[in-house]
């Protein structure tokens, strides 16, 4: 116990210690993890039981993907539903059958070429979505389009996992069987959560220690559940009074039958149920410190786990894997968000922030030694192949804008590719002299008033959802990137006296500001900013105001407790009318989190 307690507290003490030193010099918090797992295993080899710290970072995983099953809502993706689930599954596939492919001439065996496109065709929900919430932009476009197609690669992981057992040996029936297997343990569980966990969760609710135990005894449940269902089954199937499928008879089926589901995908479907509680978010609240807690200790697992039996003959396969990782994949990926419509911006942005392979990989890698499928140098792969990929990913995230605008803003091959380049509702005889760039939440609102003013307006976005709803309400609208230059052309900023911005990206703003000073020296921009330090920027740039959304909602709160101040019956008004407005936005699938303007 002291040992495992001097370990753990020495994994905690330099993961904290590396991690200081990456925020000083502004970098990523990831690499810094694995950095620490590096020095204290392979370096300094002050861990040597990596068995307790891999168990650790198993649970970190399993609350990782109960939180993201929590969250699992398609109303939140509605928007982008297309390119998540049709486009996700079909770069899935693409990149498989490329995986197979790639392994093949790297002269892996059969089994093992299937669990090498496994490990590089999905990316990792955990390390996007921390890179995503870090930079403030879990509620952009490109955010919501990664999460939608992060959520169909871990649904397509869930799938491969339960699987996996029959893999070797697969016939119709024993696959029908696994189908089975899942759809029995799904079904049970929402029936469990809907009639048992939904009052216990509605008894806990009044205290806060039994709701944090419920909480973590529902994850942990689900957990054992999933890891014993095959035996659950086997018990009711192949008894020996009740055997109707002579199960009992046949080892191969009895086999497919025992088998159970990782712990991991216990704790997923946990979440997805308890997503329909009312108590969802509070769960989310309760649960987010111990995930972090384990997650960071999956991180220095990587690093720990670098060392373990590792060979020189497998650094050509991580070499040609990681630029099919960092290079093929991110290819793909924009492709496809091109071929459905967005923008090259947007669709850059998706592509580079899935340049990683999953936590899944790790998984599914793990289980095929388990079922003998494989030997342990491929699990040395997949770590080495992760810790790579996702260190990069925090930097090419990191560094996302410079990358684009040095060597993709021209690059005009995924232009010609999206089919919604051309769509635009721009009447040759309307000369809209106000601009207004994005559309959603702040634009919106911008609009609404500047139409209700009979003002000429153009809106700018790069949503094309969002360009079919103004098409379809006739109001002039151009579907484009903002930073792209050809846009700024057909603008025709020389007779603009107004540019109004509620994006939030620096550098675009910049160049929109300079763009329409060099037109019109007249001309009044205004534009959107998420810190002071960026106004000043912007202000010195040439900006007439600059929006700073908490900033106002501050002067606003001030106003309205002046106004109620003097009749306070204004405040039920308000409050009706405000409700009003937030359900009508809500309908039209505006979402307003504490992110980056979009």
């Amino acid at each position: 116990m002291a040992d495992l307690i001097l370990e753990l507290g020495i994994v905690m003490i330099l993961a904290t210690f590396f991690g200081y030193i990456a925020r000083a010099f502004k970098q990523p918090l990831i690499p810094a993890y694995i950095l620490a797992g590096i020095v204290i295993g392979p370096m300094l080899g002050l861990v040597t039981n990596s068995d307790v710290i891999t168990s650790m970072s198993e649970i970190g995983i399993a609350f990782f993907l109960f939180v993201i099953g929590l969250e699992l809502t398609l109303k939140k993706l509605k928007d982008v539903a297309s390119v998540a689930l049709l486009g996700g599954s079909i770069q899935i596939v693409i990149l498989f059958f490329l995986g197979l492919a790639t392994a093949f001439f790297l002269g892996f065996k059969s089994i093992e070429m299937l669990y090498v496109a496994l490990i590089v065709c999905f990316s990792s929900t955990m390390v996007v979505v921390k890179l995503l919430s870090d930079k403030k932009e879990l509620d952009t476009l490109h955010a919501r389009i990664i999460i939608g197609i992060l959520l169909v690669e871990d649904l397509f992981a869930v799938f491969a996992l339960s699987i996996m057992s029959i893999v070797q040996d697969i016939a119709p029936l024993i696959f029908l069987i696994a189908i089975f297997k899942g759809a029995i343990f799904i079904i049970a569980a929402m029936i469990m959560i809907l009639y048992f966990f939904k009052p216990l969760f509605k008894y806990a609710a009044k205290s806060q220690e039994l709701f944090l135990l419920l909480s973590l005894s529902t994850c942990f449940f689900f957990s054992i559940l999933a890891l014993n269902i095959g035996n659950i089954l086997t018990y009711f199937l192949a008894s020996p009074n009740f055997d109707p499928l002579g199960l009992a008879s046949s080892p191969q089926l009895l086999n497919s039958i025992k088998s159970g589901f990782s712990i991991a995908i216990g704790a997923f479907i946990a979440g997805a149920g308890l997503a329909n509680l009312p108590y969802n978010l509070e769960i989310i609240g309760k649960v987010k410190s111990l995930k972090d807690f384990f997650s960071t200790i999956f991180y220095v697992s990587l690093g720990l786990s670098i060392g373990i039996n590792f060979t020189g003959s497998i650094l050509v396969p991580v070499l040609v894997l990681t630029l099919f990782v960092i290079l093929l994949k991110p290819f793909v990926i924009m492709l496809m968000c091109s071929i459905f419509g967005y923008a090259k911006k947007p669709s850059f942005q998706t592509a580079i922030s899935l340049t990683q392979i999953s936590e899944f990989s790790l998984i599914i890698v793990a289980q095929g030694i388990v079922l003998g499928h494989i030997q342990n140098d491929l699990l040395v792969l997949a770590i080495i192949l992760s810790v790579i990929t996702i260190s990069l990913t925090s930097y090419l995230i990191k560094y996302e804008s410079w990358i684009y605008n040095t060597f993709f803003r021209n690059f005009m091959l995924f232009d010609r590719l999206s089919p919604a380049k051309n769509l635009e509702y721009f009447p040759q005889k309307i000369k809209s002299n106000i601009v207004v760039v994005g559309y959603n939440r702040i634009g919106y609102k911008v609009v609404d008033t500047l139409r209700k003013m009979k003002k000429k307006i153009i809106v700018v976005d790069f949503n094309p959802e969002t360009i079919h709803s103004l098409i379809s309400q006739k109001i002039p609208c151009i579907y484009g990137d903002i930073s792209d230059l050809e846009i700024i052309e057909r603008l025709e900023l020389k007779g603009v006296n107004t540019l109004i911005s509620t994006v939030s990206d620096l550098t675009d703003n910049i160049l929109l500001i300079k763009k329409l000073k060099q037109e019109n020296k007249s001309a009044t921009a205004i534009v959107t900013a998420l810190d002071i330090p960026e106004a000043l920027e912007l202000y010195e740039n040439g900006a007439d105001y600059v929006i700073l959304p908490h900033y106002i909602g501050g002067e606003h709160i001030s106003l309205l407790l002046v106004d109620f101040s003097k009749n306070i019956k204004k405040l039920l008004k308000t409050k009706v009318a405000h409700i009003e407005e937030l359900k009508h936005r809500h309908n039209l699938g505006h979402h307003h989190h504490m992110n980056k303007i979009a």
